[in-house]
């Protein structure tokens, strides 16, 4: 069984971002730059059915800048087996990706295709879903457990009001929570493994898929900055400033 995982060229979770002066964007100047999180869940899990015997082979794929050929080859340390770029300089919405993902399923024919529910950047939670829709794949979100036998895949799902499972025939789209797994640390001898692992490049604009974005971001600002609290002597006093500051009763 082959399994596809998307991945995502992110900030660095534990990086402060800053907002341009013109309000365009975030400014990216020397920022550390990782695997998306969820991405990282979305390959541990791959290859802990590669492990398992279940998985014959692990393609990572990213669309992006050269840049992202970094968070790749992390990917192929990580345990992945080759890895594909789709090259563009553009800034593509969720849309965009995923019809581009969906010629690479139509072209290398995975069994079922591991992505993350959202990334940390965006947001949108939309790529996975659009991505089944537009193949026809069955699909569980928000996955906290994977188990995969005799060509279905059973889906744990953390939803509103607990656990939900689903059984899919594959082959099929699933896209991963916080809790379905602890990725590893990639070792040493894995890294210098990965730079001998094939990374294949492709342009983006190769696959008849228009690039041209649908989206257009109006601004971009930095949260308000937040009031520091204050301490009151006494319950009456607190009271009187929920109702005469806050206004909440």
């Amino acid at each position: 069984m082959k399994i596809l995982v998307p991945v995502k060229r992110v900030v660095d979770y534990n990086v402060k971002v800053r907002v341009k002066a013109d309000q365009t964007g975030i400014d990216l100047a020397n920022v550390k730059m990782s695997l998306n999180p969820f991405c990282e869940i979305a390959v541990e899990e791959a290859v802990r059915l590669k492990e398992a015997g279940i998985a014959t082979e692990v393609v990572v794929i990213s669309i992006g800048q050269t840049s992202a050929q970094e968070q790749l080859r992390t990917a192929l340390a990580l345990g992945a087996d080759r890895a594909i770029l789709l090259e563009t300089e553009l800034n593509l919405d969720s849309l965009q990706v995923a019809k581009l993902l969906a010629k690479v399923v139509a072209t290398e024919q995975p069994q079922l295709v591991i992505i993350g529910k959202q990334a940390i950047d965006s947001d949108n939670n939309q790529t996975g879903q659009m991505l089944a829709a537009l193949t026809g794949m069955g699909q569980g979100t928000f996955a906290s457990k994977v188990v995969v036998a005799d060509g279905k895949v059973a889906v744990t799902r953390e939803i509103d009001g607990g656990l939900q499972t689903v059984s899919l025939n594959l082959p099929a789209v699933v896209s991963t929570d916080l809790r379905l797994n602890e990725p590893r640390y990639a070792s040493l001898p894995n890294i210098m493994k990965a730079k001998k692992k094939p990374l294949e490049v492709v342009a983006a604009d190769s696959f008849g898929v228009s690039l041209q974005s649908q989206v257009k971001t109006l601004k971009v600002a930095a949260p308000a900055v937040r009031q520091a609290g204050v301490m009151v002597d006494s319950v009456d006093a607190l009271v009187a400033k929920l109702k005469q500051e806050a206004k909440v009763i």
